[in-house]
């Protein structure tokens, strides 16, 4: 019986860990984080001068996003939960949130308006 009950909090274990895990995004730079502070694989993401051109924090529910490059490829769809910090390199981008209000936006390093739509977009231009 004892076995039984151990196999039981491994396998729950197990599978709150592979729940809770770092989503599956496309893109290098991009990373999830549940402290708020999030971290990029990228190299020039590792510099403290300068911000990621886009930085997505979930301070509200959770809510689907959708990150995209002007030709149609998405770097990342899906549900970003309380918590989750993306940070994005690459430029320009276009960002579409579910509930706008849920998250905190930093477009190169410049807080965003809190959103007060539910469906809120932004746009992340090229740095000049």
């Amino acid at each position: 019986m004892a076995a039984v009950l151990a196999l039981l909090v491994v396998g729950g274990m197990a599978l709150v860990n592979a729940v809770s895990g770092d989503p599956d995004s496309k893109g290098p730079s991009a990373t999830a984080s549940s402290d708020g502070g999030g971290g990029s694989p990228s190299a020039s993401a590792g510099s403290s001068s300068q911000a990621p051109a886009l930085l997505i924090r979930v301070v509200g529910a959770p809510t689907k996003v959708v990150v995209r490059i002007p030709d149609g490829e998405i770097l990342f769809t899906g549900t970003m939960s309380t918590g989750e910090t993306y940070r994005y390199e690459e430029t320009p981008l276009s960002v579409v949130a579910d509930n706008g209000a849920s998250l905190e936006v930093a477009i190169h390093g410049e807080p965003q308006d809190p959103a007060q739509a539910q469906r809120t977009e932004w746009s992340v231009p090229e740095r000049s």
